[in-house]
């Protein structure tokens, strides 16, 4: 089938370019701010680690993922399709980015249908706007055959966005795809954080999985003031609430909450200290893209197998046997998240 490109595919383009363009290996995420304690006597042999896991109920053999990036034009088409060859390689879950063009275009679906082609058995996670009916949801996941839908709210994004939304009534929509989806379903943040405030008012219309989003990776703001004519925006890039900031904030969830971790991870240790945070599991996006533009999908393959490697190190170093046994007593934070904790009044 020939694509015509059309605004909302070359929107897409510009957003992996510009995605690419601004990527920087040091992250703003707050992960400096956090030391993780050592253990001189684990009694463990690196055999016995388990990075097993689960995100919104279902289990990961790995803790982290491929996160949303993209799909919707002919280059984001390949590009899913070699990060679908990744994860069906290094069997970790992968999702898709937002999928709304393929609901306005149907030609444009099979940019997205070619991941589950691809990776048959793996675990897939769909993406739409919050504003998106449940019903158009529903075809969201049933295009990739998703075991998970991902929500996003990227209030931020869209009042930048040259042509984005301006209107942000959501939450009884997001309550409509919650009860009417059949599968899990995750309330992601693009880039700005979630406030506890944030975190209670979806729980109380009956969310119960998050993805912090949080500022210090792929920064939504700045890709779309890049996209203004004026670029008058700029000033609003470090608006928001980091990475380590959005998962202390999510402490005033139920402890039966799924917290995904995703916004800037850079290393093993980043995701080690994520859980220690209280993560359930982490979303790697820009990282991922860079190694993958730059040096290909198998130089991709090895850097997410030394990840792995290294996370068994790093839980022998702090004598832990799961990596769901960390927790706040296996970091030391910096003045600075104190200081932001007692302002926030977080324990």
């Amino acid at each position: 089938m020939i694509i015509m490109k059309n605004v909302h595919s070359h929107r897409k383009d510009e957003h992996v370019s510009l995605a690419e363009k601004f990527f920087s290996p040091t992250s703003k995420s707050g992960f400096d701010d956090v030391r993780l304690v050592p253990n001189q006597l684990p009694e463990l042999n690196q055999n016995e680690i388990n990075l097993a896991t689960k995100i919104a109920g279902i289990n990961l053999e790995f803790p982290f993922f491929i996160q949303a990036m993209t799909g919707g034009s002919i280059q984001t088409g390949k590009i899913n399709q070699q990060l679908a060859e990744v994860a069906h390689q290094t069997h970790i879950a992968m999702a898709v980015g937002s999928q709304s063009v393929a609901l306005k275009f149907s030609e444009l679906v099979d940019t997205f249908k070619v991941v589950r082609k691809v990776n048959p058995n793996g675990i897939l996670l769909a993406n739409v706007g919050a504003h998106t009916p449940y019903q158009a949801a529903q075809e969201a996941i049933n295009m990739i055959d998703a075991n998970i839908l991902q929500v996003h709210v990227n209030v931020a994004q869209e009042v930048v966005m040259p042509e984005g939304d301006q209107d942000f009534h959501w939450l009884n929509n997001i309550k409509q795809i919650i009860q009417n989806v059949t599968v899990p379903v995750i309330i992601k943040s693009v880039g700005t954080g979630f406030s506890k405030q944030d975190f209670l008012a979806l729980q109380s219309i009956g969310a119960t999985n998050f993805d912090v989003g949080g500022l210090g990776g792929t920064n939504f703001i700045q890709i779309e003031n890049a996209r203004r004519s004026n670029k008058e925006l700029e000033f609003l890039q470090s608006f928001g609430f980091s990475t380590v900031e959005s998962l202390l904030e999510s402490r005033t969830t139920n402890s039966s909450s799924s917290i995904t971790a995703t916004g800037g991870i850079r290393n093993s240790a980043d995701i080690i200290k994520s859980f220690a945070l209280g993560a359930d599991n982490v979303g790697i996006a820009g990282l991922f893209l860079h190694i993958l533009i730059k040096e290909g999908p198998e130089n991709l393959i090895e850097f997410i197998e030394q990840l792995k490697e290294q996370l068994i190190k790093i839980l022998l170093m702090t004598g832990k046997k799961e990596i769901t046994q960390l927790n706040q007593n296996d970091i030391i934070l910096s003045n600075d998240l104190f200081n932001f904790m007692s302002q926030r009044n977080i324990k």
